[in-house]
């Protein structure tokens, strides 16, 4: 089944409001074996409108609105495809009781214009709103299907993996489900890692391979249509197992998780601890691995010593490392390695980790923007410093850093807890 989804809203168009709905809905029809093929955006406009489901009508077995739906006069979903249709609107009586109650028990006198969320399109199948007050509507004439849900996401979000999802099922008959699994790499570009499966894509069939970018990091989603979640699997784990031959030492995660949380997962599993001293990256580390719940277990602390005076100050680093004539300055190999140690020494943990460098606009130091050195200390271990040479804007070489800095802890500690790639534990 082609599916294509339309978004009614001119402040969609207006981008006072992201399209979130698209991603959501694009992501459950995909799951139910239905390809999403086209979304389109139309505004508060009845004959655009028409003229986007006659265009989606030529090329979409179910079309799915969200929308319109609401009690002004601008919410036009439903009016305009029931006069596409040449279907009168009636009364949803149980919606309608459902708006009378609530202003009765608010003690308000019910509009006029909120009567229009219990209507829906003659011969509908009603799709339930338990989170608001504009009833759904799916239905079917001729060859295609079609479902109108409310823009809010909190109401869309239940209206469609609950009824909407049950009716689609039924609609369905016999198509395939399908299945995807989803590979997280880091240390490795887009295009490299496409040029090192470049076989297995161009030869794709069934399971297909499709890759994309994410900042700093990159994935791959593998998808098969089966009638089993097991039979599903096993086409999966044979193209995995043949990527991951290639790639396992970039491949971190089968899930999709970011890097700081495979990190996370791998200390907690080894009860190791990690403290971070951050320069360029101004906290941004730290930030991202405090966003992942729980992980005050596993990282004791991070410091951003933005300034030489700071370094000097918090992490004890002599000023004739990070001054003066013939010092090796903030933006160096050793000052790296020391913020990293004294972090580790300071705080107590197992890790330390530093990022210090140049992230522009204008050099530093003499040293080119991009230019950036990721400090890895650990009980027991020599120091690592790694230099990397980033391009893109300040915001992107910071991000860019902070990958690259959990890259490199994810590595030592995939050699140290004894796994060999692919999946950490969970």
């Amino acid at each position: 089944m082609k599916a294509e989804i339309i978004a009614v809203g001119t402040e969609l168009l207006l981008g006072q409001i992201i399209n979130t709905n698209a991603q959501f809905l694009s992501q459950g029809l995909a799951d139910l074996g239905i390809d999403v093929y086209f979304q389109t955006v139309v505004g508060d406009n009845a004959g655009r409108l028409t003229q986007a489901i006659h265009t989606a009508r030529t090329r979409a077995d179910l079309i799915l609105f969200t929308g319109g739906l609401g009690p002004t006069q601008d919410d036009l979903t439903k009016d305009t495809l029931a006069a596409d249709l040449g279907r009168a609107l009636v009364v949803h009586e149980p919606s309608m009781a459902k708006i009378e109650a609530l202003f009765a028990s608010r003690g308000a006198k019910m509009v006029e214009s909120n009567r229009r969320q219990a209507l829906m399109i003659e011969g509908c199948e009603p799709l339930a709103n338990e989170t608001g007050l504009a009833v759904g509507n799916a239905l079917t004439v001729g060859d295609t299907h079609y479902v109108l849900l409310p823009g809010p996401p909190r109401e869309m979000k239940p209206m469609f993996t609950g009824p909407t999802t049950a009716w689609l099922r039924r609609i369905m008959g016999d198509e395939l489900p399908l299945f995807s699994r989803q590979l997280r790499f880091a240390g490795i570009g887009e295009s490299s890692l496409e040029a090192a499966i470049l076989d297995l894509i161009e030869g794709q069939s069934d399971p297909t391979i499709a890759p994309y970018a994410k900042e700093g990091e990159v994935a791959l989603r593998i998808s098969t249509k089966a009638r089993t979640a097991a039979e599903a699997h096993e086409r999966i784990d044979a193209t995995v197992s043949q990527i991951s031959e290639r790639l396992k030492q970039f491949m971190y995660a089968q899930d999709d998780i970011p890097i700081e949380e495979a990190v996370i997962r791998l200390l907690r599993n080894s009860m190791r601890t990690l403290a971070s001293a951050e320069s360029c990256s101004g906290g941004l580390l730290a930030e991202a691995i405090t966003s992942i719940p729980g992980s005050s277990s596993e990282f004791k602390g991070g410091m951003v010593t933005y300034t030489n005076e700071m370094k000097h100050r918090v992490l004890g680093i002599p000023m004739s490392q990070l001054e003066g004539p013939g010092a090796p300055g903030a933006v160096s190999e050793s000052t790296a390695a020391m913020m990293a140690e004294r972090i580790r020494e300071l705080s107590g943990t197992d890790f330390g980790i530093s990022i210090t460098g140049v992230a522009g606009p204008a050099e530093c130091e003499g040293k080119a923007v991009g230019l950036v050195y990721v400090g890895l200390a650990q009980k027991g271990r020599e120091t690592e410093v790694h230099t990397l040479q980033l391009s893109g804007n300040r915001g992107i070489i910071r991000l860019r850093a902070v990958k690259a800095a959990f890259y490199r802890l994810w590595q030592r500690l995939m050699e140290t807890s004894g796994h060999t790639g692919m999946k950490v534990p969970d």
